[in-house]
């Protein structure tokens, strides 16, 4: 996932970044916040991991939606996209929601 984040080219953190310590908009979190693992034999066989990766923004911007898109289409990620504007925060947020499996049955 750094890898992927690494050729986007916006500054990022796992979670959040620490208090005091974020950049300017533009700027990318990730994290995991759950699991939809395929079972086999009464064991997770396919560990699959959902992602969340947020776009934090103070206007909208195609240009940096459009940079993150071409970055998860060239790996073949398929994602879907929700956008809100978080008002307390004078921001905006493009949600990009995707899988990352792993095969640890073989």
């Amino acid at each position: 996932m750094k890898d992927i984040l690494k050729e986007i080219g916006l500054p990022f953190a796992y979670h959040h970044f620490a208090e005091g310590k974020s950049p300017k908009p533009p700027f990318l979190i990730y994290y995991y916040p759950r699991s939809e693992n395929f079972s086999a034999d009464g064991l997770a066989y396919y560990k699959i991991q959902v992602i969340h990766l947020e776009l934090y923004t103070d206007n909208k911007n195609f240009i940096e939606e459009e940079r993150i898109e071409t970055v998860l289409d060239r790996h073949g990620i398929f994602y879907d996209k929700l956008e809100t504007y978080i008002e307390s925060e004078k921001l905006y947020e493009v949600l990009y929601i995707f899988e990352g499996e792993e095969n640890y049955g073989k």
